[in-house]
C-alpha cells in the first residue's frame, strides 16, 4: 500500500513539472509581463507559447497507432477499388 502512495505522489509531481506545464507557465509569464510592460513582442510570444503548449497536449493525446492503422486500411481499400476499376475497364475493352 505504501508503494502505491509513493507512485501516486511521483506521478502528481511528474505531472506538475511536465514539459507542457512548464511551457504553459513560461507562456503565461511572458504574456503577463508583456501586458504589464506593454511590450507587444512579449505578448505575441506569450500567446504563441501557450497556444503551442495546448496544441502539443492534443497532439500527444491522440492515439497515433490507431490513426495509422485506419490510414493503412483506407489505403488498402482504395487500392482494391482501383484494381477492380482497371479490371472492369480491361474486361469492357475486351468485349468491344
Amino acid at each position: 500500500m505504501d508503494k502505491d502512495k509513493e507512485k501516486q505522489e511521483i506521478s502528481v509531481i511528474g505531472r506538475l513539472f511536465s514539459l507542457e506545464a512548464l511551457l504553459i507557465l513560461m507562456g503565461l509569464f511572458s504574456l503577463g509581463s508583456g501586458l504589464q510592460t506593454g511590450q507587444p513582442t512579449q505578448i505575441f510570444f506569450g500567446v504563441m507559447i501557450v497556444g503551442g503548449a495546448v496544441l502539443l497536449h492534443f497532439v500527444r493525446k491522440k492515439d497515433w497507432k490507431k490513426h495509422w492503422e485506419e490510414q493503412e486500411k483506407l489505403k488498402m481499400f482504395y487500392e482494391m477499388k482501383e484494381r477492380e476499376r482497371k479490371e472492369r475497364a480491361r474486361h469492357d475493352a475486351g468485349k468491344k
